[in-house]
């Protein structure tokens, strides 16, 4: 099996590396800091790059499926997120920072491999997206929206790739224990270690669902939060717990 994921070096990437680490897989592993591949299985191929560089993506697609062919699963998984408040200027910098990593950047992972996935006429690409991206949270209007956005886009690339033999998912995750998330000073509702969520996302991924919620406790709060009307969410998300800010660059 062939797989190529993003935001191999820590957190629910790192975790994804290991649940399909196995012998005779080939692991394409892209992210900022080169992945030295000690532990796991398989032809591991570090490729370190950032993910908004949509050149060096292309570069590295080029090598990977000339090298191995067109990759079974793509998995953009690579994402970035920090408090920011709608009524501070200095945030919208940290705003363009997000969206190119959490939108750009996933759009670019997938648009690098989808041409030759298409050819191949099989394989899955995979956005790793989040509950965050249903309904705009306060004092984490960056993250929510470029989730959205990224939802949003996952949805017209299916459409997209329809009858080609190439599957395009959507995995939302709720809270799971990463660097991502350990900054929160709350209480993080059905909260999954790394590698717990890995392998409920690789489960989910391998059934080729349109979109999914892990878990599925999660997904259950999800439908509640789509379901409510505005006046009620903006009653309770007001005074929700909100994601410690960054200092305003």
């Amino acid at each position: 099996m062939r797989v190529v994921i993003t935001g191999a070096s820590s957190g629910i990437g790192e975790a994804l590396a290991r649940c399909y680490s196995a012998p005779g897989n080939v692991l394409g592993l892209i992210s900022r800091r080169a992945v030295s591949g000690q532990g796991l299985a398989g032809t591991i191929v570090p490729y370190p790059l950032d993910v908004a560089d949509v050149a060096a993506l292309e570069r590295a697609a080029g090598d990977f499926v000339s090298r191995f062919g067109a990759p079974d699963l793509v998995i953009a998984n690579a994402g970035i997120g920090k408090g920011t408040s709608g009524e501070d200027l200095r945030d919208m910098e940290l705003l363009r920072q997000t969206l190119e990593v959490n939108v750009v950047g996933l759009a670019a992972t997938l648009a690098a491999f989808a041409p030759s996935m298409r050819k191949a006429g099989c394989g899955t690409l995979a956005g790793i997206c989040s509950v965050a991206g249903f309904r705009g949270l306060a004092g984490n209007g960056a993250y929510s929206g470029s989730k959205a956005a990224a939802i949003k886009w996952l949805e017209s690339l299916r459409t997209e790739m329809h009858g080609s033999g190439v599957a395009v998912v959507c995995i939302c995750p709720g809270y799971i224990d990463t660097p991502l998330t350990r900054v929160n000073r709350f209480r993080m509702p059905f909260l999954l270690t790394a590698d717990d969520g890995a392998r409920r996302i690789a489960k989910a991924i391998a059934r080729k669902p349109r979109l999914a919620v892990v878990p599925w406790q999660m997904a259950l709060v999800s439908v509640v939060l789509r379901l409510l009307p505005g006046w009620l969410y903006d009653r309770l998300a007001a005074r929700a717990p909100r994601k410690p800010r960054q200092k305003p660059i």
